[in-house]
């Protein structure tokens, strides 16, 4: 199991990066690799995915949402991932979102790509994109602001 840990601070409340972090079908516009993203309900989405050069697809269930706080997910099919989004309010105007997640590397490829450290560039990436994304836009694109436990 490999476990990854990146925060990136964002110029805008700690309420408009959360709530744009709920709006999952928004995802490929800043996520390397995510390729599409299906709402199924509150607590499901089904993911599109180019890892190491293969399309993947699963599915993933919200384990934990509080507004503000933190979304914590887990795919429920393969490949194995799970994580969580950690917002904190820096100023007015300013916040920290932390992003930790774990996975399992299948395959050759995919373990080498993960001791090269690239999963963690990735996430790295997304989280600058995100950061670029949020800022241009000085507002986000939709909310939920449901709470699951």
């Amino acid at each position: 199991m490999e476990r990854i840990e990146k925060h990136i601070e964002v110029d805008v409340p700690v309420s408009t990066a959360y709530n744009q972090f709920t709006q999952f079908e928004e995802f490929p516009k800043f996520m390397e690799g995510v390729e599409q993203i299906t709402q199924i309900d509150d607590k499901h989405t089904h993911w599109r995915v180019e890892i190491a050069g293969h399309t993947r697809e699963f599915d993933s269930e919200i384990t934990e949402q509080v507004p503000d706080k933190v979304i914590a997910w887990r795919s429920t099919t393969p490949p194995f991932n799970a994580g969580r989004a950690i917002f904190e309010p820096l100023e007015s105007n300013k916040c920290r979102v932390t992003l930790q997640m774990e996975y399992e590397p299948e395959g050759m490829v995919e373990n080498v790509g993960s001791s090269l450290g690239l999963v963690g560039n990735r996430a790295k990436g997304d989280l600058e994109r995100f950061k670029a994304f949020i800022e241009s836009r000085g507002s986000e694109t939709g909310a939920w602001r449901g709470e699951l436990h």
